[in-house]
């Protein structure tokens, strides 16, 4: 099976499952709710030294992450601006409003990407009628928008008009790493310029389980009290984080085949006539737009008969997500089956 429908369903190598039992050996295992789990404190590190941040915090996804992050940076009644297409709006089961007592205000970006002129406009006057802006949240890179990285001035600009209207700057980095090896910023550019970032390991990166929330030591103490009520305090979960340890250490270059990969694909796709619009590939993402809503779940149930998988996220609109799992076999027997599609 070519499963194209997310790279959250990648399995891990052998040598990912000898290292869950091999770093836990060398490390140690505890309790992570009491803070003595040896293996998850050395991923929390390892990830909160890459970006320049004080301190990080092991939760079971990125919904989490985020969810945790913005309950911190907020007060119920509060308001908090993103892209109309970002993941904390669109795919968290309304946790701002359920989880914070927050609202969102959206703004309309480009492929999920908001500028600093956008969140000016959109920042409420202090007045008793508008609930109080408190915090930006930014997606790098863009699931909804193809895997659209940022631009690192944009990024500046927006840092800089939030130190100045004294908002926090929260990264869904769910994918910041595919956005790091395609930029000319680094890790340590990205935490000088948020107050907090989600990282997922469980995506790309070829882990089974877990994201890590990073930030000052008071923020990642609160969040740690926040994680608790979520429930998602976890036991000896050194197991698990040792998964993500050697992600970091063996995963982030080999991001570039998926890059690869996805715009080898484009190719293929821009040239066939039943596709009406393809987003620009710059990642590992390729989402595409169909000539009618039938002949888009026409596309997908043929694939599915030749054992491909991909995701609908519109009825016109299909998403292709490549990952450590596609090989280059897989890429090519694609080809074939879509050009053989009329």
């Amino acid at each position: 099976m070519i499963d194209l429908r997310s790279d959250t369903v990648t399995k891990p190598t052998a040598e990912m499952l000898s290292s869950m039992i091999q770093i836990p050996l060398l490390l140690g295992v505890g309790d992570d709710v009491y803070g003595e789990d040896e293996t998850v404190i050395k991923l929390q590190e390892l990830l909160a030294e890459m970006f320049g941040m004080e301190a990080g915090l092991y939760c079971p996804s990125g919904t989490m992450t985020n969810q945790i992050a913005i309950k911190v940076h907020t007060q119920p009644g509060d308001e908090l601006i993103c892209s109309d297409n970002s993941h904390v709006y669109k795919y968290e089961g309304g946790g701002i409003a359920s989880n914070s007592g927050v609202q969102a205000k959206i703004i309309q970006g480009d492929r999920g990407r908001i500028t600093a002129k956008q969140i000016e406009e959109s920042i409420n006057a202090e007045d008793i009628h508008f609930p109080t802006t408190r915090l930006v949240c930014l997606e790098n890179t863009s699931n909804r928008g193809g895997g659209s990285v940022y631009d690192f001035e944009e990024i500046k600009n927006i840092r800089k008009l939030c130190t100045e209207k004294k908002l926090s700057l929260h990264l869904d980095g769910a994918r910041i790493f595919n956005a790091l090896i395609e930029s000319d910023y680094s890790a340590k550019d990205i935490g000088e310029n948020f107050d907090s970032i989600s990282v997922c390991l469980s995506k790309g990166l070829g882990a089974p389980i877990g994201s890590v929330l990073l930030g000052t030591k008071e923020f990642i103490y609160k969040a740690k009290r926040v994680r608790k009520v979520f429930g998602g305090g976890m036991r000896q979960a050194g197991f698990i984080a040792a998964a993500g340890i050697y992600a970091l250490q063996n995963n982030i270059e080999r991001l570039k085949d998926d890059h690869a990969n996805a715009k080898k694909i484009a190719e293929v796709l821009k040239n066939k006539s039943f596709i009406k619009e393809l987003l620009s590939v710059e990642t590992n993402i390729i989402i595409f737009k169909i000539i009618s809503p039938e002949k888009a779940t026409h596309f997908q149930e043929y694939l599915k008969q030749n054992n491909i998988l991909c995701g609908k996220i519109s009825s016109d609109q299909l998403r292709f997500v490549f990952h450590l799992d596609i090989n280059d076999a897989m890429v090519n027997e694609l080809i074939e089956k879509i050009e053989m599609y009329n």
